[in-house]
């Protein structure tokens, strides 16, 4: 059974992502924090599209739990290997930095970097031994521009890029591909405060974009097909920044 992992993945980009990906086959780990309800939908979306998969319940910023929970799940099924892992979770605490908490900062960056850190560890070591894997991570149009208010968000971001390039470096003789995707100003829970009629004035295309849209670039990243792409990130911004 091949399996794909999805961080974050009961709403938003994630939860169409994770659909996505049943679709092209995978058996999908649907991993979320704390909205069993969200997560839950997410499943149901699956198994309506033909696929398959299960929740997995862990906070991607505490160690402890990744090891415990994913860890666990891993070494009880070694012939299930994850090819596809898509780092996806990341939250948003925007603030100046003049009036930014430590836990402001160490929250999203805990988040954010170090969950790409704690799930990435982890799987690769799988990916190496099988000689196959597709990593993708999920950045932001923040981590590349930064944007004000988001100092914590765009740190974040911005790491997981470099990460992302470094990775590649490391893994690249062993079949294994990694990508970023930076998605700009998207559909989702995370944008529903935002003035679209206003902002969609930066953007040339002039709209939103879509989680589809997101999701169709990581079924790219993820194909065999893109075996010769790595280290790269793909900007999804409408033409706002490149």
């Amino acid at each position: 059974m091949k399996c794909a992992l999805v961080t974050g993945g009961s709403r938003g980009i994630g939860r169409t992502v994770c659909v996505k990906l049943a679709g092209m086959g995978y058996y999908v780990l649907v991993n979320y924090k704390g909205n069993q309800a969200e997560a839950e939908k997410t499943l149901e979306l699956i198994k309506e599209k033909g696929g398959d998969g299960m929740l997995m319940k862990f906070d991607v910023s505490d160690r402890v739990q990744v090891s415990e929970i994913l860890g666990k799940w891993i070494e009880e099924n070694k012939d299930n290997t994850i090819e596809v892992l898509v780092n996806n979770a990341g939250i948003k605490d925007d603030v100046l930095l003049m009036w930014m908490k430590d836990e402001q900062w160490d929250n999203v960056l805990n988040t954010s970097l170090g969950g790409f850190f704690n799930v990435t560890r982890l799987i690769v070591q799988n990916m190496l031994m099988k000689r196959y894997g597709r990593i993708i991570n999920i950045v932001s149009l923040s981590g590349l521009k930064g944007l004000p208010g988001q100092t914590n968000y765009s740190a974040a971001k911005g790491g997981v890029i470099a990460a992302t390039k470094a990775l590649a470096q490391e893994v690249g003789k062993r079949n294994i591909t990694v990508n970023a995707i930076a998605p700009g100003f998207i559909k989702t829970d995370m944008t529903e405060g935002l003035d679209e009629k206003q902002l969609k004035m930066l953007i040339p295309v002039n709209r939103f974009g879509e989680p589809e849209e997101v999701a169709h670039a990581v079924a790219f990243f993820a194909s065999p097909e893109s075996g010769y792409i790595t280290g790269e990130v793909l900007s999804i911004n409408g033409g706002m920044y490149s």
